[in-house]
Formats: C-alpha cells, structure tokens, sequence
C-alpha cells in the first residue's frame, strides 16, 4: 500500500492505471445505493473500525486521492484501517498491466480497455456484505435488489448523521444471526433468501466461515468447493463473491445474465450468446476473466446513463 498519513488527513497513490472517474461512475449508477454517497465528485464512505464509526471524504486531485475525516482526525492505527480499506475497495493492489496487454489483443475487449482505461474493480471487502448482496441480487432484476439492500440496511445497520445526511454501514452478521426469516420476509425477502442470510450469519458468528479462512485455501477451486457447499450459493453467487470479495482474476460467471447482454450489445448478436459461445469469446481471458466480465458489465452503464 502506498500511503502518507498527515495527521488530519492521509494520501493514497494509487497505481498508474487508475481513474478516479470511471470508478466514480460505476458507484453512482443506482439511486438507492446507501452504503456511500457521491457529491460535488468526492465519495463518502462510513467505516467501522472496532467499535468506531469513521466517515471517510474521498477525493482525487493531480493523481492523489486525498482522504479526509469529516468528523475529525481518528487515531493513527484507526487512520491506517481506513486507508487499508479504501486500498481494498478500490482494488489498488492488482497490477493491471497483464490484463491490458490481453485485452489490447483481444476482439471483444480492445474497445472497452481504450474507453474505460483505470477502471478498478469496486469490490465488496467484507465476506457477510458479498455473501447477502449477491444472495438478494438472484433472480431479480437491479433495481429492486438494490430496493432489497436499502430496506436491509436501514432497518438493520448502524448509521451517523453528519450535516443533515445520513450515512449507513452494512448490518454485521452477529446482529442478523438473531433474526428469524419472518423479520426479513416482511421487508419484501423471500422465505428462501431470508433462510439463506441467516444461516451465513450464524455461520459466521460461530467462525464456521470467515474470509480468511476462505483465503488460507489458496487454490480456486477449493475456495469454490467451499462456497458452493453452503445452502444458497450456486455457482454463479460463488464466482461473483470471489472476483468482488477475494480478489479472483479468475473467477468468472458465464452464466450471468449483465454478461450475456453486454457481448451480446457489443457484438450485435441477433440472441444471446450461448455458454459455449461464451467460453470461445473468453479463451483468451485466462487470469483475467473477473475483469474482462466486469468491463463488459460497464458498457451496459453507457445504454442506460
């Protein structure tokens, strides 16, 4: 992590292929997103650290982003966290390089790499937050999942006021683990998906599964085995938790709906790709197909905006 921390504020430097921009544009693509809000181009971002609540400014200027503490400077270790977690989110760790040089020789990707160069992957740095959004986000459309989240949140997280805004954290699983369906299923969940986040909660209370655990596997497939074996992962929950949560280049899920739109838009198909047909388009995409699908899922942005 490349940092400096100045007391009242720190600086990030993120990697040269990086814009500031582009990731700004994916975080405002729904109204209903609670989770950070978006004025005058700077991101707001409650965190918690402990037991803290730290509300982050992110701007960018000359190539810096400058994170700044509405509420006050916190301590020097709190300052750190927060660095590390906007380090994450961002996804300023990959190395880019190899997947433009791909990309710039790939048919499908080539355009998308040129419009929306230093596009990073807006991850989802806590395993609970990945695990409920991908679970709510099954078989609806984008709109009322994120209808879902917001009813999820402001029910169930933490919030702070700051200037007449309110700013949310994502409900910890030790507090959703007390709940029975019937407490979700009333906020428009099914009875399934309400099982489902629950039963992860608890597993997650009991530390049955944690992120690290999930990472100690080193190896795709034996993370993938063991995402799939809890009750409401399927595949393509499984794929989507790894590239937005466990940092998977790798990850890829074809059979993703945003995914068979994008290539068919780009491409000018008369119907859908097929999954076979998919996988002769990603040959090529070894490594990187997390981001491949992700840029591809950014061009659908452009016929909505």
């Amino acid at each position: 992590m490349n940092w400096t921390d100045y007391e009242s504020y720190i600086e990030i430097y993120p990697p040269e292929e990086f814009n500031f921009e582009e990731c700004l544009i994916l975080l405002n693509r729904s109204d209903l997103e609670v989770l950070h809000q978006i004025r005058e181009g700077a991101v707001y971002k409650l965190i918690k650290v402990n037991e803290s609540l730290i509300l982050c400014k992110i701007g960018f200027i000359n190539n810096v982003m400058k994170i700044e503490f509405p509420l006050g400077s916190p301590s020097a270790q709190f300052r750190k966290k927060a660095a590390e977690f906007i380090w994450e989110w961002y996804d300023l760790e990959q190395n880019l390089g190899a997947f433009y040089q791909m990309a710039n020789q790939d048919k499908v990707l080539k355009n998308l790499v040129h419009k929306y160069y230093g596009l990073r992957m807006m991850c989802i740095p806590d395993l609970f937050e990945a695990l409920v959004w991908a679970i709510i986000g099954q078989q609806i459309n984008l709109t009322f999942a994120y209808t879902l989240k917001k009813r999820f949140v402001e029910q169930f997280g933490e919030s702070l006021t700051f200037e007449g805004e309110t700013f949310w954290l994502f409900p910890s699983f030790e507090d959703i683990a007390l709940l029975n369906a019937d407490n979700l299923r009333k906020h428009q969940f099914t009875g399934r998906k309400a099982e489902y986040i629950i039963d992860i909660a608890k597993a997650m209370t009991n530390c049955e599964l944690t992120k690290e655990l999930l990472l100690q596997k080193k190896d795709h497939q034996k993370i993938r085995s063991s995402l799939l074996k809890i009750r409401g992962i399927g595949p393509w929950t499984a794929d989507y938790v790894m590239m937005k949560c466990l940092h998977d280049t790798s990850s890829s899920p074809v059979a993703d709906v945003g995914l068979h739109n994008a290539l068919r838009n780009l491409l000018d198909l008369e119907r859908k790709p097929t999954i076979e047909e998919i996988e002769a388009y990603a040959a090529d995409w070894e490594g990187w197909q997390a981001y491949a699908v992700f840029y591809l899922w950014r061009s659908l942005y452009d016929n909505n905006i």
